[in-house]
C-alpha cells in the first residue's frame, strides 16, 4: 500500500531542500522546514490515534524519515528523533498525554535520554536537576524527555544506578544558546538543556527498565504491534533512517553533478569506467542499507504481531543490523564524494553538506559498533553477555 506521508514528503522535496542553507546558518531547524514536517504528518506517524496520530507501521515511518533526509539531513534528523518520541509517549500515564496533546495534537517532544540528571524523591514526586547535551529540534518542542538516575534524599545517585525517563514542560527547562557549533547536522539545533530543581509529579516518570523489557506497552494496554517493537529497535530506527536518507541525498546530488562533468584530463564522467564502477557500487551499498533496515524492523514487527517475545539475542542482532546499515551507507557515500572532484566540496555544492551531515550522524552513540557487535557475537555463540555497559544499547 502507498505510504501517504512519504508521498506528501516527496511532493514537497524541493521545499525541504530549499531550507537547508537557512537551517545551517541559523543553527536550528528553519521555521519553514518545521512547518513542512508538521504539514506532511511525519512527526505524528507513531503518535497514538487517540491523540491524532497515525499509529503507522515503523517501516513506513523509516521510509518517510529517509525521504526527508534525502532532501536535507538536518530536517531528516529532527524528523527521525522527534518523530520517535510520540511512540514512547503512548506508553506514558494518560494524565501526561493529556497535558502534552490536550491543547494541540501537533505538540512536539524533545529529548535526550542520556541519564545526566538526578531525581530526588519528595512528596508526590521528585525534584529534578541536571544538564544534557544534544537536544535535537529542541527550539520547536514544548515538552521533553530527559534521562536521569534515581537519587537518595541527599540527591546522590542511588546504588545500583536505576535509569528513568522524565517528562517536563518547556517552562521547567532552559535551552542553552550557542551550545551547538559542530561540523555537520548544524541545522538540527541540538543544544544543551538545563533543569534546576524542577518538581516532577510521579506520573511523569517512566522506569527505563520497563521500556527495555517490553512491559511498558503491556501495562499501558496498547494493542498495536508498533508499540511492542523493542525500544532498542524503535528508538535507533529514526536516527539510522536519517543517516541512510542523507547518503541517498548525497548520491542523488553526486549523480546530478556528474552527468555533465568533464574532468581536468578532458574525460567526461560518462566515459570514465572507474568512476562509473564506483557510482554503481555505492548505489548498491546504499540501497542494501535501506533494505536491511526496513527488513529488520519489519521482521521484528511481524514477530510481536504474532504475539512472540523478542529475545535479548534477537535484539542484539537487530541492533547489529542497524549499526552495520549506517556504516555501510556512509562508507559508500565516501566513495562517491572522493570522486566528486574539488568542486564537489565547494560550500555552494549540496554534496558537501550531505557528506558532513552523514559523518556527524555516525558519531551518535547508537552507531558505535564496538559493544553492539561484541554482544551480538557472544549471543550467537550462546554466551550470556555480562551485565553492565555492554548491554546498555541493546
Amino acid at each position: 500500500m502507498p505510504n501517504p506521508v512519504l508521498q506528501a514528503v516527496e511532493s514537497r522535496a524541493e521545499e525541504i531542500a530549499a531550507t537547508a542553507e537557512s537551517s545551517e546558518r541559523l543553527g536550528r531547524l528553519d521555521d519553514r522546514a518545521a512547518a513542512v514536517l508538521r504539514e506532511t504528518g511525519v512527526i505524528k506517524m507513531l503518535q497514538p490515534a487517540a491523540h491524532g496520530g497515525a499509529e503507522a507501521h515503523p517501516a513506513e515511518f523509516a521510509e518517510a524519515v529517509m525521504g526527508v533526509a534525502s532532501c536535507d539531513g538536518s530536517t531528516g534528523w529532527v524528523a527521525g528523533i522527534v518523530g520517535v518520541h510520540p511512540w514512547e509517549m503512548a506508553m506514558a500515564d494518560p494524565r501526561v498525554q493529556e497535558e502534552v496533546w490536550g491543547g494541540s495534537t501537533d505538540t512536539w517532544i524533545a529529548s535526550p535520554y542520556a541519564p545526566m540528571g538526578v531525581l530526588t524523591p519528595t512528596d508526590g514526586g521528585y525534584l529534578f536537576t541536571g544538564r544534557w547535551q544534544f537536544s535535537s529540534g529542541t527550539d520547536h518542542c514544548d515538552w521533553i524527555f530527559l534521562g536521569g538516575f534515581m537519587g537518595d534524599a541527599e540527591g546522590n545517585v542511588a546504588q545500583p544506578p536505576e535509569s528513568y525517563h522524565v517528562i517536563l514542560p518547556r517552562s521547567d527547562y532552559q535551552i542553552v544558546e550557542d551550545t551547538w557549533d559542530v561540523v555537520g547536522l548544524r541545522g538540527t539545533g541540538s543544544k544543551d538543556v538545563v533543569v534546576d530543581g524542577a518538581f516532577v509529579p510521579s506520573y511523569r516518570v517512566i522506569p527505563f527498565s520497563t521500556l527495555l523489557d517490553g512491559s511498558a506497552p503491556k501495562e499501558a494496554g496498547l494493542g498495536n504491534p508498533t508499540y511492542h517493537v523493542p525500544f532498542t529497535t524503535a528508538f535507533p530506527l529514526g536516527i539510522t533512517s536519517a543517516v541512510i536518507g542523507i547518503c541517498e541525498g548525497a548520491l542523488a546530488q553526486h549523480l546530478a553533478y556528474q552527468r555533465k562533468r568533464v574532468q581536468i584530463t578532458g574525460t567526461k564522467i560518462k566515459d570514465d569506467p572507474y568512476v562509473l564502477y564506483a557510482i554503481s557500487e555505492a548505489a548498491a551499498e546504499i540501497h542494501a542499507s535501506r533494505v536491511a533496515l526496513l527488513d529488520n524492523v519489519s521482521r521484528i514487527y511481524d514477530a510481536v504481531a504474532a504475539g512472540r517475545e523478542i529475545s535479548f539475542g534477537e535484539r542484539a542482532v537487530s541492533r547489529r543490523t542497524q549499526v552495520a546499515a549506517a556504516w555501510r551507507a556512509v562508507r559508500a557515500m565516501d566513495e562517491i564524494v572522493a570522486r566528486s572532484g574539488g568542486n564537489g566540496l565547494r560550500m555552494d555544492n549540496p554534496i558537501q553538506r550531505f557528506w558532513r551531515d552523514g559523518h556527524m550522524g555516525m558519531v551518535h552513540a547508537i552507531h558505535v559498533p564496538g559493544a553492539v557487535f561484541h554482544v551480538s557475537a557472544l549471543t550467537e555463540l550462546d554466551i550470556e553477555p555480562p551485565a553492565g555497559p555492554l548491554r546498555s544499547m541493546i
